[in-house]
């Protein structure tokens, strides 16, 4: 299985980006990886929220495939301990997916049409973090779930 971990716009902080690129680079010895940063809407200064919302869906949009499952990270997603989405990971791995695509929108979410294209959602927290860290933690978590699923050391519950 491939994973792919689609974001809208870049990421600004190099504290972040060096920790994102340290997960993505340990990912990449249990899993194929890929991080995929879609450009920030243009002219969008005066937009209203379902306008960016929907610009950021044609991009989001386009990386889906029909064959791949889709999680978006939502604040009214499900939430997991570490050792429960490890699990969930393992039997989406068990299931024959092809390519798992976890997606983190923009600062307003998602519009309606990529809900209606997305299989779960997925809460990291009930606390609200910004659409930097959450890429961070995403990656942090996506790596703690291999090693709990590899039984290293990592995980420490």
């Amino acid at each position: 299985m491939n994973i792919k971990f689609v974001v809208v716009s870049k990421t600004d902080s190099d504290y972040i980006q060096t920790g994102i690129n340290d997960y993505m680079s340990r990912l990449r010895h249990y899993i194929p990886f890929e991080l995929i940063c879609l450009p920030a809407a243009k002219d969008l200064r005066n937009a209203t929220p379902d306008i960016v919302k929907a610009r950021e869906a044609t991009m989001i949009l386009k990386q889906m495939e029909r064959a791949d499952r889709v999680v978006l990270l939502d604040e009214k997603g499900e939430e997991y301990t570490s050792t429960g989405f490890a699990r969930q990971l393992q039997k989406t791995m068990n299931s024959g997916i092809r390519t798992l695509m976890f997606v983190a929108g923009g600062a307003y979410g998602f519009d309606a049409a990529v809900y209606e294209k997305a299989h779960a959602t997925l809460s990291l927290s009930q606390m609200t973090f910004n659409h930097q860290m959450v890429r961070l933690f995403f990656a942090e978590q996506l790596y703690r779930a291999m090693t709990i699923l590899r039984g290293e050391k990592y995980h420490n519950a």
